[in-house]
C-alpha cells in the first residue's frame, strides 16, 4: 500500500502549508486514523439519474465506501465512506443572483476535490461562491468523522468531527470540534469547538458557544485518537446496521409509499411509517417511528421511537430519539434531540432547534410551539436560558443576550431568513408534491439506479482506485 502512504503523506504536507497561519498540524488527525486495510475492503458506489448531469472523473485517488452523484472530479485525494451529493448543483444556462448582479452559468456546477482528505463527511448543495460559479472546489482539505461542508468552497481547511460550515467559503480555516458557522466568508480563523456562529453581513449576528467541559461529554478528540463522546458512541453502535446493506450492490426498500423515496442504502427497521412525499436519504436511520407527510431524513440521520407529524425538516446528521415533533419542526444539522422513554421530548409546530443544539433529556421536556432553541437542554428550566419565542426574537433590533447567547442585528431578518430556507428544503425536497408537476429529491430519488467501483485488491496500490472518467451514454 505504498502509494496510498505516499499519497497520504502529500495531501498532510499540502494542508499544513495553507495551515501555517492558524499554526496547525493536521498529521496527528490524519496519519493513521483510518487503519490502512479499510481502504482496500469498502467499494465506492455512484448513482445514476436521467435528470441528473454525470460526468465523474477519478484520479490517483481512494474513493473507500464513498457515494457519489451528479458531477465530480476527484484527484490525488482520499474520500472515506464520504457522500458527494450533487443533485442540488447549479445547472447550465441558469442565473446566480448576488448584490443586484445576475451572473449566467456557462455549464453544469461540479465538485472538485483535490489534495483533500475526507472522512465520513457529507457534501452536498452549490457553492455559494460568486467568483467560481461553475466549480465548487474542496482542496488541501482535512475534515473528520461527520463534518458536513454544505455550500462551502475551501482551500486549506481543517474541520474536527461533527462540524459543519454552511453556505460558507473557508480560506485556510480551523473549524473546531462540533462547531458550526453559516457566516458567508471567513480566511485565517480558528473557530474554536462548540462555537455555533450564524451572521448575514449587515443584518444580523447569532453566536452561541457550548461550555467546553460539557461539550467533551458529547464530542471530543485528542492527537492521534479516535473521537470520544456520547455522539460518537451512539453513531458507532449502529454501524453494523448499514453492513448488509452495503454488502451487495443494492436493494429494494420494505414498501412503497406515494411520492415518497426511501434509498436502498438507508436502514428502515419495523414498525416505522412513511408518510407521502417523505425523504429518507442514503446513510439515514429509522426505526420505530412515524415520518408524516412531507417529513425528511436526510443524510446520517437517525429517527428512533418518535413521531414526525408532517413537512418536518432533520437536517444532515441530526437525530431524534424518543420525541413528538409538531408540524413543520426543523431539526438543524447534527443537532441531538436525545429523549427517553421516562423522558419524552414534545417539539411544538413551526418551531425550530438550532444546528448543533443538545437536548439530552434528564426529564420530560415541553418546548412550546414556535420556538428557537440553541445550546445544551437537559430539564424544562434549561429553556429560560436556550430558548425564545419567534414572534419576541422577530422583536429585537440591536443588541440581545441571553445566558452564553449574544444577538446583534434586525430579529426578524433572522427568523425570515431560517423560514424562507425551510420552505426551500421542503420544496426541493419534494414535499409539497402533488402529482402535477416534476417534483423534488423524493420523487426524482425513485429513478436512481447505482454502480459500484472497486479499488485495486493487492500489490503497491492495494486501495487505491484506477483513473476513470464516467459520463452519459450520450454526452
Amino acid at each position: 500500500m505504498e502509494h496510498l502512504r505516499q499519497l497520504t503523506r502529500r495531501i498532510v504536507n499540502r494542508i499544513n502549508i495553507n495551515l501555517r497561519g492558524p499554526k496547525v498540524d493536521c498529521g496527528p488527525y490524519a496519519l493513521e486514523l483510518i487503519p490502512e486495510e479499510k481502504f482496500a475492503q469498502f467499494y465506492a458506489f455512484y448513482g445514476l439519474s436521467p435528470d441528473l448531469p454525470l460526468h465523474l472523473k477519478f484520479k490517483n485517488s481512494c474513493l473507500a465506501g464513498s457515494y457519489l452523484l451528479g458531477r465530480c472530479t476527484v484527484e490525488h485525494s482520499l474520500i472515506y465512506k464520504t457522500d458527494i451529493r450533487g443533485d442540488e448543483f447549479k445547472r447550465k444556462g441558469t442565473h446566480f443572483d448576488y448584490e443586484g448582479l445576475s451572473i449566467p452559468l456557462h455549464h453544469d456546477e461540479k465538485v472538485v476535490i483535490k489534495d483533500s482528505f475526507l472522512i465520513k463527511t457529507l457534501v452536498h448543495n452549490f457553492s455559494h461562491d460568486p467568483e467560481n460559479l461553475e466549480e465548487f472546489v474542496i482542496k488541501n482539505t482535512l475534515s473528520l468523522h461527520h463534518a458536513n461542508i454544505h455550500g462551502a468552497p475551501m482551500e486549506g481547511a481543517f474541520l474536527g468531527p461533527f462540524a459543519t460550515v454552511d453556505l460558507t467559503s473557508l480560506h485556510d480555516c480551523v473549524i473546531g470540534t462540533f462547531a458550526y458557522v453559516q457566516v458567508g466568508e471567513l480566511s485565517h480563523q480558528w473557530i474554536e469547538p462548540g462555537m455555533v456562529w450564524v451572521r448575514s453581513e449587515g443584518s444580523f449576528d447569532f453566536r452561541y458557544r457550548f461550555p467546553l467541559e460539557p461539550l467533551k461529554k458529547y464530542i471530543d478528540m485528542k492527537p492521534n485518537e479516535r473521537p470520544t463522546g456520547m455522539l460518537f458512541d451512539f453513531v458507532e453502535s449502529k454501524k453494523q446496521e448499514f453492513e448488509s446493506i452495503y454488502s451487495r450492490v443494492q436493494n429494494q426498500p420494505p414498501f412503497s409509499t406515494k411520492g415518497a423515496s426511501v434509498s436502498p442504502y438507508a436502514v428502515v427497521k419495523p414498525k416505522t411509517l412513511i408518510g407521502e412525499n417523505v425523504l429518507v436519504a442514503q446513510r439515514a436511520y429509522v426505526e420505530n417511528s412515524s415520518l408524516g407527510r412531507g417529513s425528511n431524513a436526510q443524510e446520517n440521520c437517525y429517527i428512533i421511537d418518535s413521531t414526525l407529524d408532517g413537512n418536518n425538516v432533520t437536517a444532515h446528521g441530526g437525530k431524534i430519539i424518543n420525541s413528538t415533533l409538531g408540524q413543520n419542526v426543523f431539526v438543524g444539522f447534527n443537532a441531538f434531540v436525545h429523549g427517553k422513554p421516562n423522558a419524552i421530548i414534545t417539539i411544538g409546530k413551526d418551531s425550530i432547534i438550532m444546528p448543533h443544539a443538545v437536548i439530552d433529556a434528564q426529564e420530560p421536556v415541553t418546548i412550546p410551539e414556535n420556538t428557537l432553541v440553541w445550546g445544551l437542554v437537559t430539564c424544562q428550566k434549561d429553556l429560560e436560558l436556550n430558548s425564545v419565542s419567534l414572534d419576541k426574537l422577530a422583536q429585537v433590533d440591536g443588541k440581545w443576550e441571553q445566558g452564553s447567547m449574544v444577538f446583534q442585528g434586525h430579529g426578524k431578518a433572522f427568523v425570515e431568513a431560517f423560514k424562507h430556507r425551510i420552505t426551500h428544503i421542503l420544496e426541493a425536497n419534494g414535499a409539497f408534491f402533488d402529482g402535477k408537476d416534476m417534483g423534488g429529491h423524493a420523487q426524482k430519488g425513485q429513478d436512481i439506479s447505482f454502480n459500484i467501483i472497486q479499488p485495486y485488491a493487492e500489490g503497491p496500490f492495494r486501495g487505491m482506485y484506477p483513473t476513470m472518467d464516467i459520463r452519459h451514454l450520450v454526452d
